[in-house]
């Protein structure tokens, strides 16, 4: 149990770190701290807080999951499935507010680890988490029309319809220069990996709208003329003022913050996985994370998960070990206090752009429409999520997709699940023509019903329906369960209801072909010794022989 709870760092050093593998470690922390640069920053602003807090989050959240993780190579940092819900917290309750918010998912995370939920987290249903990943794509390219066309608007609504309507009422007051700027920052995105994949779009996008409009005076907004440039030090540890209404206020954002966490981070481990051929230990990175996200509020940061597209760049680039993750950290450190004043001259367009590149890559759209050719009750799932995200809030749309989820997978069993009687197709069941059928004896007041699926409580008034079609009660009722897998509480009390009714009515059930686990419920929960064990019969040839049994000893003479 303790080897499982090991961050991955500590066995890889046990094990033997070669030089090889720092070789590798080494390029493909590089090369992904380059591409961390400019997303940082781009998702800081887009976050609603200042840019230096994006490298801030990366450098030290990074860091600590790098060293406390349970995978081989993830990156971790800002991300942008945060953006909608760290925005929404940041413009209500400020950045106090967000550390709050941050710190109870960073314990929520820690605890998920310690309570073994690394594995539970793979049941939330794949349309809920397209829907709000779907949803937040667009909310982020939204947010970023402002700033890419150079609109003058005083402060950008955060709700998605009055956003446009504002975007309607100051289209004549677009920047021609600034649009330029950033269109042609989205060009070389989209087309420098037609020249070279081993430097990022991104760097050469900003170096160059940064060279073009220093260099030729434009006109145009730049993290500078908004935010009075980034620091070139790192900030003193302190922790946010806690207030026991900031806790309550904060903690449903805080559960949102901690499964978005928990979600990515984990399905980044899984495509590293698929890439590398290894095995993460799921329980000690929501641990880790947990512990990321505290140490990022302590440093000004904001919430942290594992990067997908950042940890693959790190595994294409040779990284293999969460050594590549440190040094990760460690360059994006150094480039803070280097040239971090410089980062103030970017323009505010190319960052819109790379958001713009970031939405896109979310929006997961031929996955969205595949999925709408599915069952309708999971395009109802995908849909609400998604709409919801949009139009009302992250938080909302989680609880609402799982719950809409929930109730389709339920309706779903409780259609599986089917009580039929068959006592006169009773020779006709393959389990009967294993025997000669001339042992088979069906005695006159015997009924035989077979229930299919799990008896649990979606399922329990079809089993009270189908028990009704016998007008006239028989005096042996036999519940053959041999196809019946789980059975709840609800499932138990109906079976414990058809036992009083049998005694009311004088007749007696014989249960056939329990299976263990279904059988063992019963007896913890005392039902066995409600009914007698005698009630219980090993298959159905057993269960017609005591049904005989009883109707000769019940018979009167």
């Amino acid at each position: 149990m303790y080897r499982k709870l090991e961050p991955k760092l500590f066995s890889i050093l046990r094990e033997g770190y070669t030089l090889k593998q720092f070789q590798g470690d080494l390029l493909g922390g590089l090369t992904v701290g380059v591409v961390a640069i400019p997303l940082a920053i781009a998702l800081a602003i887009a976050s609603g807080v200042k840019p230096e807090q994006g490298l801030y989050t990366a450098i030290f959240a990074g860091f600590t999951i790098a060293v406390l993780g349970g995978t081989r190579a993830q990156i971790s940092g800002p991300t942008g499935a945060f953006i909608v819900i760290v925005y929404g917290i940041v413009q209500q309750y400020g950045y106090d507010g967000l550390a709050v918010a941050t710190l109870i998912a960073g314990v929520m995370l820690a605890l998920m680890g310690l309570m073994r939920m690394g594995a539970f987290l793979k049941f939330v249903p794949y349309p809920v988490t397209v829907g709000f990943t779907s949803g937040i794509a667009l909310i982020i390219f939204s947010s970023q029309i402002s700033d890419f066309l150079g609109l003058r608007i005083d402060r950008v609504p955060a709700d998605f319809v009055a956003k446009w309507i504002e975007y309607g009422r100051h289209i004549a007051t677009l920047n021609w220069t600034t649009t330029a700027v950033g269109a042609g920052s989205l060009l070389v995105i989209a087309l420098w990996p037609r020249v070279t994949r081993k430097v990022p779009g991104q760097l050469i996008a900003i170096l160059a709208a940064t060279f073009v409009v220093q260099f030729f005076n434009l006109p145009v907004e730049t993290i500078a003329t908004r935010f009075g440039g980034v620091p070139a030090s790192l900030p003193a540890p302190h922790l946010p003022v806690v207030t026991w209404e900031l806790v309550r206020q904060m903690f449903s954002p805080a559960l949102t913050i901690a499964i978005l966490a928990a979600l990515e981070s984990l399905l980044s481990a899984v495509v590293a996985d698929g890439m590398m051929g290894t095995r993460h230990r799921s329980n000690m990175e929501l641990i880790a994370q947990g512990a990321g996200n505290v140490v990022s509020v302590v440093f000004g940061g904001i919430p942290a998960t594992g990067a997908i597209a950042r940890t693959a760049t790190n595994i294409k680039s040779g990284g293999k070990t969460p050594v590549s993750a440190i040094i990760h950290c460690v360059f994006l450190l150094l480039v803070l206090l280097v040239i971090g004043r410089w980062a103030a001259l970017i323009p505010m367009t190319t960052l819109a752009a790379v958001l713009l590149v970031v939405a896109y890559n979310m929006s997961e759209w031929r996955e969205f429409a595949h999925l709408l050719k599915s069952p309708r009750g999971d395009v109802a799932v995908l849909l609400a999520t998604f709409l919801l995200t949009v139009f009302i809030e992250l938080t909302v749309a989680i609880q609402v997709g799982i719950l809409l989820a929930a109730f389709v997978f339920l309706q779903k069993m409780s259609k599986e699940t089917q009580v039929n009687l068959i006592t006169e197709n009773l020779k006709d069941d393959e389990e009967i023509q294993t025997r000669d059928i001339s042992e088979l004896k069906i005695p006159g007041g015997v009924e035989v019903f077979e229930i299919y699926g799990s008896l649990f409580f979606g399922a329990v008034s079809q089993f009270k329906e189908s028990i009704r079609v016998v007008a006239n009660k028989p005096k042996v009722l036999i519940i053959r369960m041999r196809h019946v897998l789980t059975i709840d509480a609800s499932g138990l009390h109906i079976l414990e209801e058809l036992v009083d009714e049998s005694r009311e009515n004088g007749y007696i059930l014989i249960f056939s072909a329990v299976s263990r686990n279904v059988y063992r419920a019963m007896r913890k929960s005392g039902f066995v010794e409600t009914v007698g064990r005698r009630a219980f019969a090993r298959d159905i040839f057993d269960a017609l022989e005591r049904a005989e049994n009883h109707l000769r000893s019940d018979a009167p003479g």
